[in-house]
């Protein structure tokens, strides 16, 4: 017995009775319908049906009215025509309406996904900015590159200074003793 990918039926387990009788609750599949409503939609929606709608209709149109009168199916009230273009409106309206509500589904599920990762997104910058000030505060009481520099030159200064005390008296020594 060879094994089948996917996920195992009622019927396909050992520990349940069989079901007796046809159903056709399992036949109907409300995803596959609403991805061929939406397939429909897209299509009814597009310049190629209209174009050939437009096709159909000019050539019954014509043939009903150009065509000897015993081959004529819908003499001028054009009645079959109305009723087969009212028919496909019947159709196509809860096809569409169908899709619609599919798309707003999604849209809906898109909208709400957008919501949490803005949430998220918000919260992240909320902790980088929170971490961000406590860094601030931490470094605001440690020693800056421009402080330490700033501290470096005064010592600097201070000891050209010592140095120059230093050899000014001892050049004023040497001087008086030569002469």
């Amino acid at each position: 017995m060879a094994s089948r990918p996917g996920p195992r039926r009622k019927a396909d387990r050992l520990d349940q009775p069989l079901e007796r009788g046809l159903f056709l609750r399992d036949a109907y599949d409300p995803e596959r319908f609403g991805r061929l409503s939406e397939r429909v939609a897209r299509y009814i929606g597009s310049w190629a049906f209209i174009a050939w709608m437009t096709v159909v209709v000019v050539t019954w149109i014509a043939w009903n009215t150009l065509a000897p009168v015993d081959l004529r199916v819908d003499p001028f009230p054009f009645i079959f025509l109305t009723l087969l273009l009212s028919l496909q409106a019947s159709y196509a309206a809860p096809l569409i309406l169908l899709a619609q509500n599919r798309q707003s589904d999604r849209d809906r599920v898109q909208y709400q996904e957008d919501r949490q990762r803005t949430e998220r997104l918000l919260a992240d910058s909320d902790y980088l900015a929170r971490e961000l000030a406590a860094l601030r505060i931490a470094l605001g009481e440690v020693a800056t590159r421009d402080y330490l520099r700033g501290e470096l030159r005064d010592m600097l200064e201070e000891l050209g200074e010592r140095i120059e005390s230093i050899d000014r008296p001892a050049a004023g020594e040497a001087e008086p003793g030569r002469g």
